[in-house]
């Protein structure tokens, strides 16, 4: 969304009596809607962070094996208990 854009959204929130009471209570002190208290109160929290980017597994494929085996052979050996003692 681009600077100076306002983008005007519905939301319908569940609190509790307690909590609307005190949202009520503010709005009231300060002579605000309270949706304008909600406004104030979510722009105070920390701004939304964009999704990292997904990034590369840069180690996959990296080691070559000389045992010569295959991973349906490894697969098996460790089915049959490979390295247990």
């Amino acid at each position: 969304m681009g600077e100076g854009r306002l983008l005007v959204m519905s939301v319908t929130l569940e609190l509790s009596q307690e909590g609307v009471a005190r949202l009520r209570a503010e709005a009231d002190r300060r002579h605000l809607s309270i949706d304008a208290v909600v406004e104030e109160l979510a722009a105070s929290l920390p701004a939304a962070m964009a999704r990292p980017a997904r990034r590369k597994l840069s180690f996959v494929g990296l080691g070559s094996s000389t045992s010569g085996r295959t991973a349906s052979e490894a697969d098996e050996m460790l089915a049959d208990g490979f390295g247990r003692i």
